[in-house]
């Protein structure tokens, strides 16, 4: 059995002070989710996916996003580039890409996961249910921000029948920390919360 990883939204704009939307303390993870990306195994890991929050400026500008949130993380500019190289993670595990316009990476339908290594692509919830069929047994999710878009991704995944690690030095969160985010949102779910994967 081996795990999957998820990194949740590492890009520039939530991750930088200057960012146009940052996430407190998110750029003190940076370092140590390089190193662990690293450092993953193909023996251990199956395949990590980078999801990418992404915006076009006209469709943004009407979204109920917007009515919270200032513009942020648009498609090809420097605010939506990743702080974390996918090309750092060993090239014997799968890479895999997940471009989403709303905070939720369930939420839009037919939404495509890509190969970064150009492998093709499959819809999202084929690419799910493959991995539960396969020999996946746990997913680990990272990244930023543990009150919005990680909490989404989790939730996504417990109700997919998936068990989910959480590493808590490896994530960040705009109002609630991952521990408290857990203890509020899935008591009772097969989720831990652990000091590093």
């Amino acid at each position: 059995m081996s795990s999957f990883v998820i990194v949740v939204d590492m890009q520039r704009d939530f991750v930088a002070a200057d960012g146009a939307l940052p996430v407190a303390d998110a750029e003190r993870i940076v370092a140590p989710m390089r190193g662990w990306l690293a450092g993953l195994r193909p023996d251990a890991v199956a395949g990590v996916l980078f999801t990418f929050d992404t915006h076009v400026p006209l469709v943004y500008a009407v979204s109920e996003e917007a009515k919270q949130f200032p513009p942020h993380c648009e498609k090809g500019g420097p605010g939506w580039e990743l702080v974390v190289d996918p090309g750092a993670v060993d090239p014997a595990i799968a890479t895999w890409r997940l471009e989403k316009g709303v905070f939720d990476m369930w939420a839009e339908p037919g939404l495509r996961i890509e190969s970064i290594r150009g492998e093709g692509s499959v819809e999202r919830e084929a690419f799910f249910s493959g991995l539960f069929r396969g020999e996946i047994d746990e997913v680990i999710v990272v990244g930023v921000a543990a009150d919005y878009c990680v909490r989404w991704a989790v939730e996504g995944l417990i109700e997919r029948g998936f068990r989910v690690t959480v590493p808590a030095g490896l994530t960040r969160g705009i109002a609630r920390p991952i521990d408290q985010v857990a203890a509020e949102e899935w008591a009772g779910a097969d989720v831990a919360i652990a000091e590093m994967a």
